[in-house]
């Protein structure tokens, strides 16, 4: 599996404030990112498989509602974070 709990724990120690804060919300857009660029890797060697195209639309949904969220309540950790994970141009 891609996405193992030690994954996780890396993921969220680099990007939110502990490894066992799970719900932080750096932590978790870096954690769909994580994912989203999975899937788009799987959907470049599977270009048919619909249902992973749909889970891939809905992350990413995810992903720019937790950062309009972030982007309101923090706009310095909002800039910062999307260089880290050089999401935006």
């Amino acid at each position: 599996m891609y996405l193992t709990s030690e994954v996780k724990q890396d993921i969220f120690t680099q990007y939110g404030s502990k490894a066992d804060n799970t719900g932080s919300t750096e932590g978790q857009v870096a954690l769909f990112t994580h994912r989203i660029q999975h899937l788009t890797g799987h959907l470049q060697v599977h270009k048919k498989d619909v249902q992973t195209e749909r889970a891939l639309i809905q992350l990413v949904s995810k992903r720019r509602k937790l950062l309009d969220y972030l982007k309101k309540q923090d706009i310095q950790e909002y800039r910062e974070l999307i260089k880290k994970l050089k999401i935006r141009k």
